[in-house]
């Protein structure tokens, strides 16, 4: 794909801008864009990725802080929501750049354990699933809720319930 490139979001109103249109675009409402507003201001943003192609915003990934709460205390992890591509650039492969670079990246900042509610078709490819997931509760369909362990054996013996940031009101 020519001039594509994924970089860290850049701080500002002119590129929150971009990234809520993109966000609004791609889930055809508001309610994911509303959301990163406000991951942003509850200060849980672990990564915020942009995709940029010939210098225009195209696409958005965001990580953010959650929690498993686990009978020997609270667990780190990190929450996909969003991922977005704009309609007319998506299945180009711009979504799934967005994913392993945020991967790769939380992988090197020492995180371990990726949690997304998403479509099954499309995020086991990248090596989560639902089975990863099985011993966590979540007020989420089972079959949409999956896990990725970013260090093999992360999950292992972990049971209990997620916490999301207070953003996702859940």
């Amino acid at each position: 794909m020519p001039d594509l490139t994924i970089r860290s979001e850049v701080p500002g109103v002119e590129e929150q801008s971009a990234v809520r249109c993109v966000i609004a675009a791609a889930f055809g409402r508001p309610d994911e864009a509303d959301l990163v507003d406000r991951l942003r201001a509850g200060d849980t943003t672990l990564l915020s990725l942009v995709a940029e192609l010939d210098q225009r915003v195209v696409g958005h990934i965001l990580f953010s802080r959650m929690w498993i709460d686990a009978p020997d205390g609270p667990i780190p992890a990190a929450a996909l929501a969003p991922l977005a591509v704009l309609p007319e650039h998506q299945r180009r492969g711009i979504g799934g750049q967005l994913l392993r670079h945020g991967l790769n990246l939380l992988s090197d900042q020492g995180e371990r354990i990726v949690i997304v509610l998403g479509h099954p078709d499309y995020y086991p490819r990248f090596g989560f699933s639902c089975e990863k997931a099985r011993d966590l509760e979540s007020p989420f369909p089972r079959e949409a809720f999956m896990a990725l362990e970013l260090i093999l054996g992360a999950l292992d013996g972990i049971r209990g319930t997620v916490r999301y940031a207070a953003a996702f009101g859940l």
